[in-house]
């Protein structure tokens, strides 16, 4: 099973400082952009903390470590799981997200 973090209440999903800097120690890449954000440092590029992939091993571990912790003022972090071969995408309304098997749209 794959473990995917997304925030399960209105507002947004955010890290708490002390997730962010848990999350700096197990890779440097990983910079603070702003209050509650994380951005990835790249051959001195940063990237927004949409890329930071949700199924990211240290991410899982720290949601289950600090629980409640993990979540910025906004945020109400919950781990979903879902079967390894399932290619999938996060959906959203007002910052309230869910997993969603991913399949073809047209528009």
């Amino acid at each position: 099973m794959k473990k995917i973090v997304i925030n399960n209440c209105y507002g947004g999903f955010g890290l708490s400082q002390e997730a962010l800097i848990e999350l700096q120690k197990s890779d440097s890449r990983f910079v603070n952009e702003f209050e509650s954000s994380i951005g990835i440092l790249e051959e001195g590029d940063l990237y927004p903390s949409d890329e930071l992939k949700r199924d990211n091993l240290k991410l899982v571990e720290i949601v289950e470590q600090l629980g409640s912790r993990a979540n910025d003022e906004h945020a109400e972090l919950k781990i979903v799981e879902i079967p390894d071969n399932v290619e999938y995408i996060i959906e959203e309304y007002d910052g309230s997200e869910w997993v969603a098997e991913a399949h073809r749209t047209w528009h």
